[in-house]
Protein backbone atom coordinates (compact mmCIF):
# COMPACT_ATOMS: atom_id res chain seq x y z
CA UNK A 1 0.00 0.00 0.00
CA UNK A 2 1.51 3.33 -1.03
CA UNK A 3 1.48 6.56 1.01
CA UNK A 4 -1.67 8.03 -0.58
CA UNK A 5 -3.61 4.77 -0.23
CA UNK A 6 -2.79 4.77 3.49
CA UNK A 7 -3.73 8.44 3.84
CA UNK A 8 -7.02 7.95 1.99
CA UNK A 9 -7.86 4.96 4.20
CA UNK A 10 -7.01 6.97 7.34
CA UNK A 11 -9.19 9.93 6.35
CA UNK A 12 -12.16 7.85 5.21
CA UNK A 13 -11.87 5.62 8.28
CA UNK A 14 -11.98 8.66 10.55
CA UNK A 15 -15.28 9.76 9.01
CA UNK A 16 -16.63 6.20 8.93
CA UNK A 17 -17.10 6.01 5.15
CA UNK A 18 -15.75 3.69 2.47
CA UNK A 19 -15.66 6.17 -0.41
CA UNK A 20 -15.90 9.89 -1.08
CA UNK A 21 -16.38 12.12 -4.10
CA UNK A 22 -13.06 13.46 -5.33
CA UNK A 23 -11.91 16.25 -7.60
CA UNK A 24 -8.39 16.46 -8.96
CA UNK A 25 -6.23 19.52 -9.51
CA UNK A 26 -2.89 19.67 -11.25
CA UNK A 27 -0.21 22.30 -11.39
CA UNK A 28 2.66 22.43 -13.87
CA UNK A 29 5.56 20.39 -12.54
CA UNK A 30 3.61 18.75 -9.70
CA UNK A 31 1.81 15.44 -9.36
CA UNK A 32 -2.02 15.61 -9.21
CA UNK A 33 -3.70 16.48 -5.93
CA UNK A 34 -7.12 15.06 -5.10
CA UNK A 35 -9.65 16.82 -2.89
CA UNK A 36 -12.02 14.40 -1.16
CA UNK A 37 -15.50 15.69 -0.32
CA UNK A 38 -16.98 13.90 2.69
CA UNK A 39 -20.56 14.83 3.69
CA UNK A 40 -21.18 14.44 7.43
CA UNK A 41 -24.69 15.54 8.42
CA UNK A 42 -24.84 19.32 8.06
CA UNK A 43 -21.04 19.50 7.66
CA UNK A 44 -18.92 18.80 4.62
CA UNK A 45 -15.23 17.94 5.04
CA UNK A 46 -12.79 18.68 2.22
CA UNK A 47 -9.62 16.60 2.60
CA UNK A 48 -6.53 16.99 0.42
CA UNK A 49 -4.79 13.88 -0.85
CA UNK A 50 -1.39 14.40 -2.41
CA UNK A 51 0.45 16.83 -0.15
CA UNK A 52 1.89 13.95 1.86
CA UNK A 53 3.27 12.15 -1.20
CA UNK A 54 6.70 13.63 -0.39
CA UNK A 55 8.12 14.98 2.88
CA UNK A 56 8.26 18.73 3.40
CA UNK A 57 11.74 20.15 3.69
CA UNK A 58 13.20 23.29 5.13
CA UNK A 59 13.80 25.65 2.19
CA UNK A 60 17.24 26.50 3.61
CA UNK A 61 18.37 22.84 3.61
CA UNK A 62 21.15 22.05 1.13
CA UNK A 63 19.56 18.73 0.13
CA UNK A 64 16.00 17.47 0.39
CA UNK A 65 15.66 14.08 2.05
CA UNK A 66 13.31 11.96 -0.10
CA UNK A 67 12.09 9.91 2.90
CA UNK A 68 12.53 11.83 6.15
CA UNK A 69 10.66 14.99 7.02
CA UNK A 70 7.16 16.02 8.08
CA UNK A 71 4.20 15.16 5.86
CA UNK A 72 0.76 16.76 5.99
CA UNK A 73 -2.66 16.95 4.38
CA UNK A 74 -5.30 19.66 4.95
CA UNK A 75 -8.90 19.32 6.13
CA UNK A 76 -11.34 22.20 5.66
CA UNK A 77 -14.79 21.76 7.18
CA UNK A 78 -17.79 23.89 6.25
CA UNK A 79 -21.34 23.90 7.50
CA UNK A 80 -23.67 23.34 4.56
CA UNK A 81 -20.85 22.64 2.12
CA UNK A 82 -20.63 26.14 0.64
CA UNK A 83 -17.68 26.56 -1.67
CA UNK A 84 -18.14 23.28 -3.53
CA UNK A 85 -17.58 23.79 -7.22
CA UNK A 86 -16.79 27.48 -6.80
CA UNK A 87 -13.01 27.51 -6.55
CA UNK A 88 -12.51 25.81 -3.19
CA UNK A 89 -11.00 22.69 -4.76
CA UNK A 90 -8.36 24.71 -6.60
CA UNK A 91 -7.63 26.76 -3.48
CA UNK A 92 -7.05 23.68 -1.36
CA UNK A 93 -4.75 22.32 -4.05
CA UNK A 94 -2.77 25.57 -4.00
CA UNK A 95 -2.51 25.52 -0.20
CA UNK A 96 -1.36 21.90 0.09
CA UNK A 97 1.11 22.41 -2.77
CA UNK A 98 2.77 25.33 -0.95
CA UNK A 99 5.55 23.11 0.48
CA UNK A 100 6.57 21.99 -3.03
CA UNK A 101 6.15 25.39 -4.64
CA UNK A 102 7.24 27.83 -1.93
CA UNK A 103 9.15 25.66 0.57
CA UNK A 104 6.56 26.26 3.30
CA UNK A 105 6.31 23.65 6.05
CA UNK A 106 2.66 23.06 7.00
CA UNK A 107 2.27 22.99 10.79
CA UNK A 108 -0.21 24.06 13.49
CA UNK A 109 -0.58 27.85 13.86
CA UNK A 110 0.79 28.48 10.35
CA UNK A 111 -0.98 31.25 8.45
CA UNK A 112 -1.39 30.68 4.71
CA UNK A 113 -2.57 33.91 3.09
CA UNK A 114 -3.66 33.92 -0.55
CA UNK A 115 -4.80 37.59 -0.46
CA UNK A 116 -7.80 36.62 -2.61
CA UNK A 117 -11.11 34.92 -1.83
CA UNK A 118 -10.75 31.22 -1.00
CA UNK A 119 -13.81 30.55 -3.17
CA UNK A 120 -16.16 32.71 -5.24
CA UNK A 121 -17.56 35.58 -3.14
CA UNK A 122 -16.00 34.26 0.08
CA UNK A 123 -15.04 36.85 2.71
CA UNK A 124 -12.03 34.68 3.61
CA UNK A 125 -8.59 35.21 2.07
CA UNK A 126 -6.41 33.00 4.26
CA UNK A 127 -6.44 29.89 6.41
CA UNK A 128 -5.08 29.26 9.88
CA UNK A 129 -3.77 25.74 10.40
CA UNK A 130 -4.47 23.76 13.55
CA UNK A 131 -5.04 20.28 14.88
CA UNK A 132 -7.79 18.39 13.05
CA UNK A 133 -8.53 15.56 15.46
CA UNK A 134 -7.80 12.96 12.75
CA UNK A 135 -5.18 10.43 13.82
CA UNK A 136 -1.79 10.51 12.13
CA UNK A 137 -1.18 7.89 9.45
CA UNK A 138 1.89 5.86 10.35
CA UNK A 139 4.24 5.08 7.47
CA UNK A 140 7.04 2.49 7.34
CA UNK A 141 10.28 3.60 9.01
CA UNK A 142 12.16 5.87 8.56
CA UNK A 143 9.33 8.02 7.13
CA UNK A 144 7.52 10.31 9.55
CA UNK A 145 3.74 9.92 9.97
CA UNK A 146 1.28 11.98 7.94
CA UNK A 147 -0.58 14.65 9.93
CA UNK A 148 -4.00 16.01 9.02
CA UNK A 149 -4.16 19.73 9.75
CA UNK A 150 -7.40 21.69 10.01
CA UNK A 151 -7.45 24.64 7.61
CA UNK A 152 -9.78 27.25 9.12
CA UNK A 153 -10.85 30.03 6.71
CA UNK A 154 -10.12 33.51 8.05
CA UNK A 155 -10.67 37.08 6.87
CA UNK A 156 -7.93 39.57 6.03
CA UNK A 157 -8.60 41.31 9.36
CA UNK A 158 -8.23 38.03 11.25
CA UNK A 159 -5.01 37.27 9.33
CA UNK A 160 -3.61 40.63 10.42
CA UNK A 161 -4.60 39.77 14.00
CA UNK A 162 -2.66 36.49 13.77
CA UNK A 163 0.42 38.34 12.52
CA UNK A 164 0.26 40.86 15.37
CA UNK A 165 -1.05 38.85 18.32
CA UNK A 166 -0.66 35.20 17.31
CA UNK A 167 -2.93 32.27 16.51
CA UNK A 168 -3.92 31.63 20.14
CA UNK A 169 -5.26 35.16 20.56
CA UNK A 170 -7.48 34.75 17.50
CA UNK A 171 -8.78 31.40 18.74
CA UNK A 172 -9.52 33.01 22.12
CA UNK A 173 -11.47 35.80 20.37
CA UNK A 174 -13.51 33.20 18.45
CA UNK A 175 -14.29 31.33 21.66
CA UNK A 176 -15.23 34.52 23.52
CA UNK A 177 -17.57 35.62 20.72
CA UNK A 178 -18.95 32.07 20.27
CA UNK A 179 -18.05 32.07 16.56
CA UNK A 180 -18.53 28.87 14.59
CA UNK A 181 -15.50 28.90 12.27
CA UNK A 182 -17.16 26.24 10.10
CA UNK A 183 -19.96 28.64 9.13
CA UNK A 184 -19.12 30.02 5.66
CA UNK A 185 -21.43 32.99 6.31
CA UNK A 186 -19.87 33.99 9.62
CA UNK A 187 -18.57 37.46 10.29
CA UNK A 188 -15.02 38.16 11.37
CA UNK A 189 -14.20 38.16 15.04
CA UNK A 190 -14.39 41.64 16.55
CA UNK A 191 -10.79 42.29 17.36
Amino acid sequence: MDVLDRVRAGALGHFGVQTADAASVTFLGLEPIDILRVPDGELVHYVTLGGSRHPMTDPTAALADPVRGPRAELVLTLRGGAGAGSGLTRTLGVLVAAPSVEGVVLQPDALLDLSEPLWADAPFTAVLLGESGIAEVVLPEPAEPVRFLAAVPITATEAAWVRIRGASALRDAWAEADIDVRDPGRSAASL
